[in-house]
């Protein structure tokens, strides 16, 4: 057995520090995926005309949207690669350089000719974009558990909320900004013909990381190490093997069930802007009142402004009455909501299309997702806890975020119905909510003293 655990290192934290813990990651959250989902939109918006000019619509979306893809199989390599470092030699360092990463990788995309000027970009392309996922990769888990682990106990759940939110306040950023310009750069915002002279338009947004990146490393140069991780450092815990063999022996059904709870969500958050907005561009083109790509962008942004406030409202409900209960009652509710939205969007009536596609954002997507940080965290210990919250996350984002345009463009083509996507995630909620109630709750058994007990699973 280990040694006697001393007093909750929780009790001794600074408030003024716990609160300026949970901010910076929840804006340093913001910025990486800024960066990371501006791509997305841009994948269905953008980047079938600059790099695959010479095919047809279908196909240059089909290859935007995989190399969309790659970028979310990059992201356990991330995951696994900084989670290593971030379980032995703490989290804040490891989140530095995740930042920095993507900040370089989003300015470098902003700098990119087209195919027609240079015949090699579609491949640099994927290179910038595997890089993109392998810090995303490393980000998420950090920014959650610097997050959580600064939290008091019975407050874990909203204060790792905080970090995931930073996902939707980085699409609004990405999609604000870019319908800014593209509205400002009109027929132009993105001609293969012209490097730099009119294309500028969707430039911009990636070049602005730059200034938005200086902002996050100051954020993140002003926090203390996680007192969990130091805790554990203090009993010895993290020089005990490697994080990665150790998930993979003591914990495949925690791994398992993680990574299935995930999906569904993500696989949402993965329609909205790479697939969604395009739809609606598109179905409306033809109509007496259509909808411009600067306006369907916009609606991404409302209803992610108001997802900001519901992940966190969620998140507080899952520390009062459970994960389980708040994340299977929001399965119930998103599979429900998927197809009310859908009939909404495709009626085709401005005013339906605008609330479905916002009630989309704020309602069907987080409602079983909000709580996922602490749900996914608190499944490992404190020493190997970046490794595993991260592998977890980044597999659900390939099968959920990473396949679903995709899956969208192959089971619903421009001018087809959306049903087959309706029910494709509904499947996707029925697995996810069954694989949270095969998880065991975590809200109310665990105090921090116990997170540190020694287990079958985090034997050395």
């Amino acid at each position: 057995m280990p040694p006697a655990v001393s007093p909750s290192t929780q009790k001794s934290v600074d408030p003024k520090e716990r609160r300026r813990a949970v901010w910076s990651s929840f804006l340093g959250a913001t910025v990486e995926y800024y960066d990371f989902l501006l791509y997305a939109a841009a994948a269905g918006l953008v980047f079938p005309k600059l790099f695959f000019n010479n095919l047809d619509e279908t196909t240059g979306t089909t290859l935007s949207f995989l190399i969309l893809l790659i970028g979310y199989i990059a992201r356990p390599i991330g995951s696994v690669a900084f989670g290593h470092f971030g379980d032995r030699y703490g989290r804040k360092n490891v989140l530095v350089i995740t930042l920095l990463t993507m900040g370089l990788v989003s300015v470098a995309i902003g700098f990119m000719p087209s195919s027609a000027a240079f015949p090699l970009a579609p491949w640099l392309l994927v290179l910038l974009r595997a890089i993109q996922g392998v810090a995303v990769g490393g980000e998420w888990a950090g920014a959650t558990l610097m997050a959580m682990e600064h939290s008091k106990q019975g407050n874990k759940g909203f204060g790792a909320s905080l970090a995931i939110a930073g996902g939707p306040a980085g699409a609004v950023l990405s999609t604000l900004v870019l319908s800014i310009f593209a509205k400002a750069s009109g027929a132009n915002f993105a001609n293969p013909e012209q490097y730099f002279v009119t294309d500028w338009g969707w430039r911009v947004p990636f070049l602005l990381s730059a200034c938005i990146v200086i902002f996050g490393l100051y954020l993140r140069s002003r926090v203390t190490e996680s007192p969990e991780f130091e805790e554990a450092r203090r009993r010895g815990d993290v020089h005990t093997g490697v994080p990665l063999v150790k998930m993979l022996r003591d914990s495949p059904k925690d791994l398992l069930l993680g990574t299935l709870a995930g999906m569904s969500g993500l696989f949402v958050q993965g329609l909205q802007a790479s697939y969604m907005v395009p739809f609606i561009v598109r179905s409306t083109k033809d109509s007496e009142k259509p909808i411009e790509r600067a306006d369907a962008l916009m609606m991404l942004t409302i209803g992610s402004i108001i997802a900001i406030f519901v992940m966190p409202f969620l998140a507080w409900l899952s520390d009062k009455y459970g994960r389980r209960t708040v994340m299977i009652s929001g399965g119930i509710v998103s599979i429900a909501g998927i197809w009310i939205v859908f009939h909404m969007i495709q009626t085709g009536d401005p005013s339906m299309v605008w609330a479905g596609m916002i009630l989309m954002v704020c309602v069907v997507q987080p409602a079983q997702y909000g709580p996922i940080g602490a749900f996914l965290s608190e499944k490992f210990d404190a020493a190997h806890r970046y490794t595993g919250a991260g592998m977890t996350f980044q597999m659900a984002s390939i099968l959920g975020a990473g396949t679903a345009p995709l899956i969208a463009n192959r089971i619903a083509p421009p001018g087809s119905s959306l049903d087959p996507i309706a029910w494709w995630v509904s499947g996707l909620f029925v697995i996810s909510s069954a694989a949270i109630y095969f998880s065991r709750e975590t809200a109310h058994r665990e105090s921090h003293e116990e997170r540190f007990e020694e287990t079958a699973v985090f034997k050395a």
